[in-house]
């Protein structure tokens, strides 16, 4: 198996695209969520996409292949959502552990074919790990700024089990996504620390924040720069930004990071904005080519794709940066 850190030195690595919107093209029902095992389960299921792991297996190890063919270097692992404070959602605490082991066996095992056929491009498996639904530094109540519903303490040990099952699931990188609470984030990177050092491990660590609107800013506050510095004492392979903007929103933030950090950069941006019904338009030529913007300047060393995108945009995105080389990094900090 290939090593990330050398291949990033190499060439500008491709992230795959949306899980999500994937599985919406196959509308799964209630009883396909459930699956045989949780047929008689209490609560609703349609929506936890992460159970679809145990309960559709094909259908994840399909999206998985279709990003490789596309040309994705990295896929991530089916468990945004794997931590037992997401979970609590649908009382299925008790499966943490397992829907991540499972997702990352399922992701491996298809990395593992595709490397096996084309070793000269060794495929990768970064395990998703999601910001969860609460905010450890806001209160979820206007009227009581004080209060807070989840404790820095009570995500760490959250993230902590979630790492531990991705790691022995075969997970080549953690990545740290979707932040937009970045003590959220320190609670994961300090879990994936603790994990490192009680196994003496060196696993490569992405983070990817998320720019929430206009106002260049996370949702707990902070710039795109301010977001740098504050997770800069933990040892990354990268750090950038996915989701909530497009491609052309996106490219100022990164400009403001890739200046600024010997570690390398990733982006991976919706396609476009959502419309009126919550889809998103944008064509893979057109996210394309604001993707380009990226190149020109060299900002980019992991590229991909969030909410909207499937394997075409991957594979438009894949056959632009084959023109281009990957933003210069500091071999130190690899």
């Amino acid at each position: 198996m290939g090593n990330i850190r050398e291949e990033i030195k190499k060439r500008i690595l491709i992230l795959d695209g949306a899980m999500g919107t994937m599985l919406q093209q196959y509308d799964f029902s209630e009883e396909d969520f459930r699956g045989e095992r949780f047929k008689d389960y209490p609560t609703s299921l349609q929506g936890n996409n992460d159970l679809l792991t145990l309960t559709q297996p094909e259908a994840i190890a399909e999206i998985h292949k279709k990003y490789f063919q596309a040309g994705a270097d990295i896929i991530e692992t089916n468990t945004f959502s794997g931590t037992t404070i997401a979970m609590a959602d649908y009382d299925m605490e008790d499966l943490v552990y397992e829907l991540n082991y499972e997702s990352a066996k399922i992701a491996k095992r298809v990395a593992e074919e595709f490397t096996k056929e084309n070793p000269e491009k060794p495929r990768f498996v970064a395990g998703s790990i999601g910001p969860t639904n609460r905010t450890a530094s806001m209160s979820p109540d206007v009227n009581d700024p004080g209060f807070r519903a989840v404790s820095f303490d009570e995500l760490r040990i959250a993230y902590k089990l979630q790492v531990e099952a991705l790691l022995d699931g075969g997970v080549d990188v953690l990545l740290v996504e979707t932040v937009f609470d970045t003590l959220n984030a320190k609670a994961a990177l300090f879990a994936i620390e603790e994990v490192k050092e009680e196994r003496k491990l060196d696993v490569p660590i992405m983070l990817s924040g998320t720019i929430t609107d206009a106002s260049g800013r996370t949702l707990s506050g902070q710039t795109a720069e301010a977001f740098l510095i504050s997770v800069s004492h933990i040892p990354l392979l990268s750090v950038g930004f996915n989701c909530a903007l497009g491609a052309n929103l996106l490219q100022p933030h990164l400009e403001a990071i890739a200046s600024k950090t010997d570690f390398a950069i990733s982006a991976h941006p919706n396609a476009g904005l959502p419309n009126a019904f919550g889809e998103y338009d944008e064509s893979a030529e057109e996210m394309a080519d604001q993707i380009e913007e990226y190149l020109k300047k060299d900002l980019i060393n992991i590229i991909g794709g969030c909410c909207g995108t499937t394997p075409e945009h991957i594979s438009a995105i894949v056959e632009l940066s084959a023109k281009y080389s990957p933003r210069k990094i500091n071999a130190d900090v690899l």
